[in-house]
């Protein structure tokens, strides 16, 4: 088994300006000494320029938080995947609960963003979860092999290239957390459905997402499959997300 360095990205989701975004950046990099985890922030649109700048030659790397399903063209407020090149951005988040939920996006259309970004060298960080109701009633294992398989069959070979993030709609921004062991059992369907589809599924990282914090953090990242977290609220903190990448460096 290919042993995977721990991936952790914060996403600041909408929040920030520019004089809080520089504090907390410094404070991060200050901080990073000890790190020897894969770290990113994936930052709101209109601050990315601002974080390429802070972030130059840094190990702390930049991520997006949504991606054009389109190349250009008449799209009012739409970033296509090109855009986001121009600024170095090396991660973007596509079908974050919050856009299926908030946005109505589809499996397909999640799928097209993850193919955009591919295609602009960009590593898409493809969000699945299910919500209570679908836990509640046993659906878990369906509802999240659903919306990663519209994603193996849009992408095909390249699928070795996404990272997978499993986040339990019922655990974002509520305090709750899955179990160690909730978490592990989805993450091993959502791996052996990759090694279904591809040869190099080892390479393929998948994140939990859902209220990790400092306390929570250790015993999952222990998890065999479990490889790093999508950080939402601990990420906006400089010594919250420190401890975490300190726990993720173990």
């Amino acid at each position: 088994m290919t042993m995977r360095s721990k991936l952790m990205l914060g996403n600041w989701k909408m929040n920030g300006s520019l004089a809080d975004n520089a504090s907390l950046v410094s404070e991060l990099l200050a901080g990073m000494a000890g790190v020897h985890c894969h770290a990113a922030v994936c930052v709101p649109t209109a601050y990315l320029a601002q974080l390429q700048n802070l972030l130059a030659g840094s190990a702390l790397e930049l991520g997006a938080q949504d991606v054009s399903a389109h190349e250009s063209g008449p799209f009012t407020g739409e970033v296509s995947a090109k855009m986001l090149q121009d600024f170095a951005v090396r991660y973007c988040i596509v079908g974050h609960s919050e856009r299926r939920r908030y946005h109505a996006e589809s499996d397909a259309l999640v799928a097209t963003k993850a193919q955009r970004a591919l295609a602009a060298g960009i590593t898409p960080v493809v969000c699945v979860g299910e919500s209570l109701a679908e836990r509640e009633a046993g659906q878990t294992e369906r509802v999240v092999k659903r919306q990663l398989a519209a994603v193996i069959h849009a992408n095909g070979h390249c699928i070795s290239e996404i990272v997978v993030a499993y986040e339990p709609v019922w655990a974002i921004g509520t305090g709750l957390t899955a179990t160690p062991e909730q978490a592990q059992q989805v993450h091993a369907v959502l791996r052996a459905q990759l090694q279904a589809a591809t040869a190099h599924a080892d390479r393929v990282s998948i994140l939990y997402g859902g209220s990790m914090s400092a306390a929570t953090s250790a015993d999952l990242l222990a998890q065999p499959d479990v490889d790093g977290g999508l950080i939402g609220a601990a990420a906006l903190k400089a010594s919250d997300f420190l401890a975490l990448l300190e726990t993720a460096s173990r």
